[in-house]
């Protein structure tokens, strides 16, 4: 099983966004069979069976071995991921793009869309992916949000004149810095 599917297929979306196949879906994420999953969802076998077909042609669950019950075989299903990861080209953009302000919503979305698609492209199998990921809160008064947002630049700028040589692996780096939403539990 892999940590994390990508989808960028639209029928693939289509197939997982009914909250009936993501519930069967939920079950998957251990080996299991339609029977075993209509006892645990209080549905009929044949509805589930139904729901597990859709979710094996569009490659989300796996049949990862069969046993014969009664003369029938019957097939062990598994989700092919733990996770599923919506690319955001599914929908594409709409409208125009505006001038890229560093400093605007728009501009960071487009950053999280790369950093999502970046990710999505790395070798998973890789002995070794070098990574890091750091998040933390920073609290800012009014007053002093420029001097923040010049002491960050200015730290990051230096990162990228420090290390910004021809040589050596390849590195992406992407900031975020954003204003806290409430809490979401």
């Amino acid at each position: 099983m892999k940590d994390v599917l990508y989808l960028e297929q639209i029928e693939q979306a289509e197939t997982l966004l009914k909250p009936q196949r993501i519930e069967v879906l939920r079950q998957l994420a251990e080996p299991r069979t339609c029977t075993e999953v209509a006892a645990r969802l209080d549905q009929s076998a044949q509805r589930v069976y139904y729901h597990v077909k859709r979710l094996v042609a569009a490659g989300l669950v796996t049949q990862v071995s069969e046993r014969k019950v009664r003369g029938i075989h019957e097939g062990i299903y598994q989700a092919t991921a733990r996770s599923y990861w919506l690319s955001p080209r599914l929908v594409g953009r709409i409208g125009l793009r505006k001038a890229q302000d560093e400093l605007g919503l728009g501009y960071l979305l487009d950053l999280v869309e790369e950093v999502q698609s970046d990710i999505a492209a790395l070798d998973r199998t890789a002995p070794e992916l070098p990574s890091v990921g750091v998040s933390g809160e920073i609290r800012v008064p009014p007053e002093r949000r420029q001097e923040f947002l010049a002491d960050l630049q200015t730290t990051l700028a230096d990162l990228f004149t420090r290390y910004g040589g021809a040589e050596g692996d390849a590195f992406k780096l992407a900031v975020a810095c954003y204003p806290k939403g409430e809490d979401r539990e």
